[in-house]
């Protein structure tokens, strides 16, 4: 099992996403996933899906950008978007703006994606709220085939263009990794455009037998990244292991007085879980036996 880091960066963040960067990689994470938002609408009706509104959504510094000042400082620290909000961008500049992240990068980037709770930000950007899923999907064929071909064109409902030539294309071939987020819902648009599955759970409970019927759905290992919602504690930790999930990550709050504190205490929590795994996947272990 692998674990890593999400959070989101704010003008109000006590780092920079560099220093913030650096410091995950030191500790031995293997990944950070960073959220998005572009706005709050003020008339903004749809309700917050994991309880109280955190005040840095009003904030948040675009994640795509955050995540370019980490390639430049890292080497091996894979950079992710924890989600991004594919539904609600263009395809074709978003394509471009993650196959020059891949590049920077060196083909560290993976591709969080997952449907906008917030209606009112999505409908401001013009697009239905109520066929999001729909979009999300296309968009992502269309970005599949822009980075894929030399001359890339796409009819489809939502997205429509002619030939293009659009480079530089992603490191990572054919592509990086797509992570599909939500529930089970989700499975056919993870079978159709996904290479993995990124569901947020508070804790274990019934993950297993929803892995067991995606994998059984799309015939084939679809690897499974949980964004953790609530506090790491070692019995969630041990539960995620037991039902098959490849990846955990944890959310950190970069507004914190000491956010090194809070990294350095859940690099404590995956160092010492009595789980079976490899120790040189576990934060902060070489370090210590170095």
């Amino acid at each position: 099992m692998k674990f890593g880091v999400n959070c989101t960066f704010t003008d109000r963040s006590t780092m920079s996403p560099a220093e913030y960067g650096r410091a995950v990689e030191e500790r031995g994470f293997d990944s950070i996933f960073l959220a998005e938002h572009t706005h709050i609408p003020v008339d903004e009706r749809s309700p917050y899906p994991f309880g109280d509104r955190p005040a840095s959504l009003y904030h948040t510094i675009a994640p795509f950008v955050a995540l370019t000042a980490m390639a430049g400082v890292t080497h091996h620290l894979l950079l992710g978007t924890g989600i991004a909000l594919v539904a609600q961008r263009d395809p074709i500049t978003t394509a471009k703006l993650i196959a020059s992240l891949d590049l920077v990068s060196n083909g560290r980037f993976i591709f969080g994606i997952g449907s906008e709770w917030n209606a009112e930000e999505m409908a401001n950007h013009g697009g239905d709220p109520a066929r999001r899923g729909a979009i999300a999907s296309e968009h992502i064929l269309a970005m599949k085939e822009i980075w894929h071909r030399d001359k890339a064109e796409f009819h489809g409902e939502f997205v429509n263009f002619d030939p293009i030539y659009s480079w530089t294309k992603p490191v990572q071939r054919p592509h990086p990794p797509v992570c599909i987020g939500g529930g089970e819902k989700a499975f056919a648009r993870v079978v159709e455009v996904g290479d993995g599955w990124f569901p947020n759970p508070q804790s274990s409970d019934g993950l297993k037998p929803k892995i067991e019927r995606l994998r059984e759905f799309a015939g084939r290992e679809v690897p499974v990244t949980v964004l953790h919602v609530g506090a790491a504690e070692a019995e969630i930790v041990n539960g995620y292991g037991q039902a098959g999930v490849e990846r955990i990550v944890f959310p950190l709050d970069t507004e914190a007085t000491d956010p090194l504190a809070d990294l350095d205490e859940l690099v404590a929590l995956t160092a010492d879980l009595a789980v079976d795994l490899d120790s040189s996947l576990i934060p902060g272990t070489s370090e210590r036996e170095a």
